[in-house]
């Protein structure tokens, strides 16, 4: 596959989709969020991607590491509205939805939409609510709308659910379940930054003089250049090949001895068009295995479950995923 890329190259082949203004607006939504944010170029290129495939994404990490300024951060790079939703175990579905409220004038009840109607959706400390509360968010997540009282409430395009958890504090938290982990395109896992990146930190930090990040941030997207990106993506090419090894991976999780539960068809095309979106930032018009390898973590570690004898010997998901993608052939 990688030959196939130097011989366009070296014979002067174009690609067949026009992909350089998806290249550069990718190019400066990095460039305006290295204003604020040191490091986490894997998290924000995993964002974009999210974003281009109309995912949404689950990022965990402990307090402290970035998590909520990085999501409100990029959301202002896009010129689309943004609703921010801090989940607390009182919290009711109907303060996300919306409620039917009695307007006396007109002698009828009339929906007032809640905050979950917006373009970008962060919600803070997703497992903090309750289990009813999480439940209301199934629907928005996966069919994009809202139903009340019988009436259908489409959301409005781009629609996109950055939710963050931290996973050391359980007291007073809810674990979502499966089946709206599953609506996560990705589980990003954010960590402590390194010794010389937290150093970067302070003197950025120390450099704004007390100017709030926001501020520094121009907008770059919008709606419209958005929704010709995602139809460019959707043109990517994806052999047979590739097919086949996704379908392999993915089918490896299911019954390997490490893991209780595998990962579901839902993965497999999770992993399809983050590849396709991988390959088209990179300026290529064809998905490589590459391409693949990068998608499949953050795709399948929230999607699959180890049985609780690994879990206690302290492995991970991660580490499980990697022993089966290099346990799978890889296509060539």
């Amino acid at each position: 596959m990688e030959n196939n890329e130097e011989q366009k190259n070296e014979l002067g082949f174009d690609s067949r989709i026009p992909l350089a203004e998806l290249q550069k607006a990718v190019a400066d939504i990095k460039q305006e969020l290295s204003k604020v944010i040191v490091g986490q170029e894997n998290f924000i290129e995993l964002l974009i991607v999210s974003l281009l495939v109309d995912g949404h994404v689950l990022i965990e990490g402990v307090p402290g590491v970035a998590k909520t300024i990085t999501a409100k951060l990029f959301a202002k790079t896009l010129k689309t509205d943004f609703s921010r939703i801090q989940f607390t175990p009182d919290l009711m579905p109907s303060d996300i939805l919306g409620t039917s409220v009695f307007n006396a004038k007109t002698t009828d009840f009339e929906f007032k939409k809640g905050p979950i109607f917006s373009n970008i959706i962060l919600i803070d400390e997703i497992n903090r609510a309750p289990a009813k509360t999480q439940a209301a968010m199934f629907e928005t997540m996966e069919e994009r709308q809202v139903t009340m009282d019988g009436t259908t409430y489409p959301m409005t395009a781009p629609f996109m659910v950055l939710a963050t958890q931290n996973p050391i504090e359980q007291e007073g938290t809810y674990a979502l379940p499966e089946a709206q982990l599953d609506r996560f395109l990705f589980k990003i896992k954010i960590s402590y930054p390194q010794t010389d990146e937290e150093v970067l930190i302070l003197k950025t930090h120390h450099e704004r003089k007390g100017s709030q990040p926001q501020t520094l941030i121009k907008d770059i997207l919008d709606p419209k250049q958005l929704a010709i990106f995602k139809g460019q993506i959707h043109e990517v090419v994806v052999e047979e090949k590739i097919f086949k090894y996704i379908a392999e991976v993915v089918a490896k999780t299911r019954n390997h001895p490490h893991l209780y539960l595998g990962g579901s068809p839902r993965a497999s095309i999770a992993a399809l068009n983050s590849a396709k979106a991988f390959a088209a930032i990179n300026g290529r018009d064809f998905v490589t295995p590459e391409d693949v390898k990068k998608a499949m973590v953050p795709v399948l570690n929230h999607r699959v479950i180890l049985t609780p004898e690994r879990e206690m010997e302290g492995m991970s998901t991660e580490n499980v995923v990697q022993m089966i993608m290099e346990s799978v052939e890889i296509p060539r």
